[in-house]
């Protein structure tokens, strides 16, 4: 076989490229922090923005999500070889080639994300989504990954500016609401985290990077991730001080109960099952308080 139908052979195809995109960008998880963004909105009261403004804050939010997904991949591309979760990613596998051109094309997305921001909606809004990618792509990525257990609990922190960009999109004083919802975000991080990470704990410890269950072993890391969703669902029931209505809350102790018993589980018998268990309830549990809250907002 000669080179030329060689190359042809293992040169990707569009679509494959194009899913090697699209998982660059890591869009599930900024179609995630796009939906907490509109639940800030709901949330909040206020005149009601346009169509144009929801779309713009909905597009820039999942952009500078976006931008912040690729510059993780982009930056940790090594570390990822080391990991049987993340070596097929595109930087990681080479499927893509790890140029500077990369940084630009990043770069200009954020702006642009940030920028729309700034002229269709206001500055606080546009500060709140730069905040997010910020702190997901520099603190967590740059500076606290591999330097601390900590990392991923102030990495929480780009869920929480997202509903504050929602809310701040409607009225830049924010309110109780959108306030408390953020404190959910920033706590729902850790426990969520943390038990995907008991469950690929022998990963994190090959690419030597300092997880909860790396330091301080999965038996306590379970503890840990058990206190903090306690800790999550008692924040999450505070809003029925502050005006939220019954369907909030029943959405909030239904997903919270469910992701205590899970993380009860986990702690009583770690495992990689108990652990992705957990995993899996988190995602439930956000998924049924972010639901109640924006049909909640809506109807009041």
């Amino acid at each position: 076989m000669n080179t030329t139908t060689l190359a042809s052979t293992t040169r990707p195809s569009p679509a494959q490229v194009a899913r090697l995109v699209l998982g660059l960008f890591k869009l599930r998880i900024g179609v995630l922090i796009m939906v907490t963004a509109l639940v800030g909105l709901a949330v909040t009261p206020g005149v009601s923005p346009s169509l144009v403004q929801v779309a713009v804050l909905a597009l820039a939010v999942l952009g500078a999500s976006a931008a912040a997904g690729a510059f993780n991949q982009y930056y940790e591309a090594e570390s990822d070889r080391l990991m049987a979760r993340t070596r097929g990613r595109a930087f990681a596998s080479g499927a893509l080639p790890r140029s500077r051109a990369w940084l630009l094309l990043i770069g200009a997305l954020l702006a642009l994300s940030v920028g729309a921001a700034w002229q269709v909606l206001n500055g606080s809004a546009a500060l709140y989504i730069f905040l997010g990618a910020f702190f997901y792509g520099v603190v967590y990525t740059v500076w606290l990954k591999r330097r601390s257990w900590t990392n991923i609990v102030i990495g929480g922190l780009s869920g929480s500016f997202a509903v504050l960009a929602g809310a701040a999109a409607v009225n830049p004083a924010l309110g109780a609401q959108p306030l408390l919802l953020a404190l959910v975000l920033f706590l729902w991080t850790p426990p969520h985290f943390w038990s995907l990470a008991i469950a690929g704990s022998a990963d994190y410890a090959a690419a030597g990077v300092p997880m909860l269950p790396v330091v301080v072993g999965p038996q306590r890391a379970a503890r840990v991730v058990f206190a903090s969703t306690l800790a999550l669902v008692a924040a999450s029931l505070l809003p029925g001080a502050f005006g939220a209505g019954p369907l909030y809350m029943a959405g909030a102790a239904i997903g919270g109960g469910w992701f205590v018993y899970k993380s009860w589980r986990l702690a009583r018998a770690p495992s990689r099952q108990t652990a992705l268990g957990s995993f899996f309830a988190s995602l439930l549990q956000l998924s049924l308080l972010l639901g109640a809250a924006s049909i909640d907002g809506l109807i009041r």
